[in-house]
């Protein structure tokens, strides 16, 4: 944004308590470190497939002001409406606000909760971002347990390190069958893992998928919720699949083996259901949304689309995976989670989450923005503050409560 418009919107943007950095915009790649959002004008001069690229990457939100209000161009990339040229710091701060990805997790009615990590056939990514979700809720300052419920392919104790020979959540299930499960229980059932964010809890899977009527729907929803005695947060790892086995379906009363995702789903306060971004990968996960949708009609589900590239898809893989959701699945609020192939090897190599090994990754910084503001950790409200009592705020509002406002 040019001179002398770009210093006076910063100003009035710090009298709403956001920090902020004038940059050129020629100047503007590499990304300042640390940038979270950039204001920039809404130019095809400025909006380039390298700046978008870029930001993917970084985890950075970008607030088109002015410009041309060139529509399409908006649109093609995924970007919203651009605010008036004239728009004022409280103004930018408003839409600031409003492009926080939304809270991804909920407040079921209380302080502890379970959330489901599920994707679509393929190997989407989701245990390496269950795994990297319990890590950022305990950074957040929430006692944390991470279990491993998948059925066809459990994985989390192979990528942490730890012994797969532990009861884990087998044995929870077995305990939970006998009315036998308790907090205590399941400390000693459980592994510590020692991260940079602290201790965590991990319930790892079973060691052969041969044992996976082990996990039948009735003791898996028992241990999970004796899991909301026992820790804040619960993340919950399951396979994709959630229909019977093609050679069970003449056995309506016979075990199954995607009865534990069922299960797990059903108690969830929240499920994050991950695709992949890839031609492969959104085909995939529109068909098996609608049918999670169908079996589970009312808990929230947040969309997490992971590796955002644009080697699948071209240089605007954010906006035609925008567009094809939308258009196939009536799905708007999407979070994106970048392709960092160097993190994830990392990871692998060290057997650890992936924020303890590569803290300044764009994949965990991505993920970071899943984890939702808790009431009791939000700053308080202040007279400069948008989110308290500012002037800009109290017209907002007012514009809000207006008729027709």
């Amino acid at each position: 944004m040019a001179e002398p418009r770009a210093s006076t919107l910063a100003a009035e943007l710090e009298i709403e308590g956001i920090r902020v950095a004038v940059v050129a915009p020629g100047s503007i790649l590499p990304l300042p470190e640390g940038t979270e959002a950039l204001v920039v004008r809404a130019e095809r001069a400025v909006l380039t497939p390298a700046l978008l690229t870029a930001c993917d990457r970084a985890g950075v939100r970008i607030i088109p002001v002015g410009g041309h209000g060139d529509a399409r161009l908006l649109a093609r990339y995924g970007l919203p409406t651009a605010l008036p040229d004239g728009a004022s710091g409280w103004e930018v701060a408003v839409a600031l606000s409003a492009d926080i990805p939304q809270a991804t997790l909920r407040d079921a009615g209380g302080p502890h909760r379970v959330t489901v990590v599920w994707g679509a056939h393929g190997a989407p990514g989701r245990t390496t971002l269950a795994i990297q979700l319990a890590v950022e809720l305990r950074r957040a300052g929430r006692r944390t347990a991470l279990v491993d419920a998948d059925t066809v392919a459990p994985s989390i104790a192979l990528l942490l390190g730890l012994s797969d020979e532990a009861p884990g959540i087998a044995g929870a299930c077995r305990r939970a069958e006998l009315g036998a499960l308790d907090a205590a229980e399941l400390s000693r059932l459980s592994a510590t893992l020692e991260t940079a964010a602290g201790e965590i809890d991990v319930l790892g899977g079973i060691n052969r998928p041969s044992r996976w009527p082990e996990l039948s729907a009735a003791r898996l929803r028992s241990a999970l919720q004796a899991c909301r005695s026992w820790t804040e947060e619960t993340v919950v790892d399951v396979a994709s699949d959630f229909d019977a086995d093609d050679e069970a379906t003449y056995d309506l009363a016979g075990p199954r083996r995607h009865a534990a995702t069922v299960a797990a789903l059903q108690e969830a306060d929240a499920i994050i259901a991950v695709a992949s971004a890839d031609p492969l990968g959104i085909s995939r996960f529109i068909r098996d949304h609608a049918e999670l949708r169908r079996l589970i009609p009312s808990t929230p589900i947040s969309v997490v689309v992971n590796r955002l590239r644009p080697g699948p898809l071209g240089l605007d893989a954010r906006g035609q995976i925008r567009r094809t959701l939308d258009r196939f699945a009536g799905i708007t609020d999407i979070t994106f989670v970048p392709f960092d192939q160097r993190a994830a090897d990392a990871a692998l190599l060290h057997a650890r989450p992936m924020a303890d090994v590569t803290p300044r990754s764009s994949l965990v910084a991505a993920v970071r923005t899943l984890v939702p503001m808790r009431a009791e950790s939000a700053p308080a409200a202040t007279g400069d503050s948008s989110r308290g009592s500012s002037r800009g705020a109290r017209r907002l509002l007012r514009a809000r409560e207006a008729p027709g406002g």
